[in-house]
């Protein structure tokens, strides 16, 4: 039933004893399902410091982020000296081949959104992508046409010019300094090597950086050294980004994309640029949650999905049907992605309504969610003012603060695993393939299986939609909580998880990422759920009408909750994968 302010309550049926049983089932099957694994470093998946915080999936990129702030550094330069490293160690996800978005909260309080996303090349058109009319979603994914210009290396300078402490040649060449000494592979490196060997053989300099002399692939344990990546963080180190975007990168790049049918030229390095924006800002049950904006569809969609919720009392229906709050999460997470799928596009091309965020907008469309069945989402909405007021013109997330007052959320991507699988002989970066995140034809879906309209059409330097979702979290101006992740269009859903387990269920940091997750994106019509949900949720979903698709894992988060009694920073890592949340114990 409502009560006379609209939100939806139930009655106390079942007391603390259910709650404290569902957290220890979670802890159980989160350890069966998703065993950690030794890794280098720290396995526990919190970290507590007075003095800063930084995490990330791999113990060795974290401690780089360390390594910045014992030199001196804030949270801006040990956020970016982690990605930088990530690049390397991590490399199937994220690297310099690929974009970024970075949201930073100043110690004076300024709120900054540094936009790094790729840019399409400058010979990139709406049907480029067709063959004989019918849509390649093969050469969005592999191969020279899959690319769009790298911009994570500028928005990664650029943020340590504008609010750091270090110089960017110094981080650049610690990177260097662990591609070329080499790091011990781990089962998921391992794995990622594994599922796209294939492809990567189809590239000599891939083959060359990434496999062994025979083509096979380096096992957990095996010391994988990239001295071409070491030599090109070495030249950035010495000469700047200039190097990469006017020199000799952008060179060897643009000539073996024209040898081999890609598009990608040199001036194509020399106009791309970041777009610092406005963030978006809504607020949550008297806490404010800021976003990054369009060509982000995280920050709009986090924010409408929450502007959803805000309708319900998440906390006592958990008390009394776990199950019935995930049903009522699931189908908030529909009515917004059907809304992504629509609406959603670059900015500086397609005008994307602030409407989507408009809390009576968010209010109506919580009036279409049943407490006792699944609702059909056949369209997307139609938010307010949709025609006047528009927002301004695989992945790895890095989370980072320092008790300065700096908070730093970095989403960093090449896209799908390895990206398009392509390394130029000779310069060891891995280029991303975010073509694909354009809707090559419209009602085509993606390799995540979202489907987009027009907004999302590719254009010559337009920047594809992406679902990546920094977000800090404000209460009374001061931030608490910086959090986002990996997954695709799982890091909205992740997000909004983190945010709820943690502000409305009272969950610690690190149990609130994790726990089981559902997601739903609207198409398919279909709701993911971890294996590791018990079993008798899992079957009260589906009595609710839901089609269930079990899976291992919904993606990868990091974390940092900050403690104003206890003046302590919580960092944590997703535990479904290794890595590593520390801070410095003393100066």
């Amino acid at each position: 039933m409502r009560d006379e302010t609209g939100r939806v309550t139930v009655t106390r049926q079942k007391q603390g004893y259910q709650q404290v049983r569902v957290h220890f089932l979670i802890l159980i099957l989160s350890l069966v399902c998703f065993p950690l694994r030794p890794v280098v470093g720290q396995t526990d998946p919190s970290g507590v410091s007075k003095l800063n915080m930084v995490a990330s999936v791999n113990p060795i990129a974290t401690d780089a982020g360390l390594k910045a702030f014992e030199q001196g550094g804030n949270a801006v330069d040990a956020a970016v000296a982690t990605a930088l490293t990530l690049g390397v160690v991590d490399g199937f996800n994220s690297g310099i081949g690929g974009g970024c978005f970075i949201l930073i909260r100043t110690a004076d309080g300024k709120l900054v959104a540094i936009d790094g996303r790729e840019m399409a090349p400058g010979a990139a058109h709406r049907d480029m992508y067709l063959r004989d009319g019918v849509a390649d979603g093969n050469l969005s994914r592999v191969g020279p046409l899959a690319s769009g210009v790298p911009g994570a290396l500028k928005a990664y300078s650029e943020a340590v010019a504008g609010y750091g402490k270090l110089p960017f040649a110094s981080l650049a060449l610690e990177a260097a300094d662990v591609a070329e000494e080499g790091f011990p592979v781990d089962r998921v490196y391992s794995g990622r090597l594994r599922s796209t060997q294939r492809y990567l053989k189809q590239f000599p300099g891939s083959a060359a950086a990434l496999l062994k002399a025979d083509g096979s692939v380096y096992q957990p344990g095996e010391v994988l050294r990239q001295p071409d990546l070491a030599n090109t963080l070495k030249q950035i180190s010495k000469s700047g980004t200039d190097w990469f975007y006017q020199g000799e990168f952008a060179r060897k790049t643009a000539d073996w994309m024209s040898e081999n049918g890609g598009i990608m030229t040199v001036e194509d390095f020399k106009n791309y640029k970041t777009v610092n924006r406005d963030p978006v800002r809504t607020t949550y049950r008297g806490y404010e949650i800021i976003g990054f904006p369009p060509p982000s569809s995280g920050g709009v969609h986090v924010a409408q999905i929450l502007n959803i919720l805000e309708s319900f009392d998440l906390a006592e229906l958990h008390q009394q049907d776990p199950a019935q709050m995930r049903h009522v999460v699931a189908e908030a997470m529909k009515l917004a992605f059907a809304d992504r799928a629509y609406w959603l596009g670059d900015p500086d091309y397609v005008k994307v309504p602030r409407g989507l965020i408009d809390k009576q907008y968010a209010r109506d469309l919580a009036k279409k969610i049943k407490l006792d069945q699944v609702s059909a989402v056949t369209a997307h909405g139609t938010p307010p003012r949709k025609d006047g007021d528009f927002f301004g013109k695989h992945t790895t997330h890095v989370a980072a603060a320092d008790s300065q007052g700096n908070w730093v959320a970095i989403t960093t991507t090449v896209n799908t695993t390895f990206g398009s699988k392509v390394i130029v002989p000779g310069l060891g970066v891995v280029m991303n393939n975010e073509m694909d995140d354009f809707s090559i034809a419209p009602g085509v879906p993606n390799a995540f299986g979202l489907v987009g309209g027009e907004n999302n059409a590719v254009a010559a330097g337009k920047r594809p939609l992406s679902s990546m979702s920094p977000t800090i979290v404000l209460k009374d101006g001061q931030p608490i909580m910086t959090i986002g992740a990996a997954g695709g269009p799982k890091i909205i859903t992740q997000v909004v998880w983190g945010i709820i387990n943690h502000l409305d269920l009272g969950m610690p940091i690190g149990q609130s990422i994790g726990a089981p997750r559902i997601h739903h994106q609207w198409s398919p019509d279909r709701l993911a759920v971890e294996r590791s949900l018990e079993a008798d949720q899992v079957k009260r979903l589906k009595e609710l009408g839901h089609d269930v698709s079990l899976t291992s894992s919904s993606g990868v988060t990091q974390a940092i909750a900050w403690d104003p009694e206890k003046g302590l920073f919580t960092g944590a890592h997703d535990p479904r994968v290794p890595g590593k949340a520390a801070g410095q114990q003393q100066r």
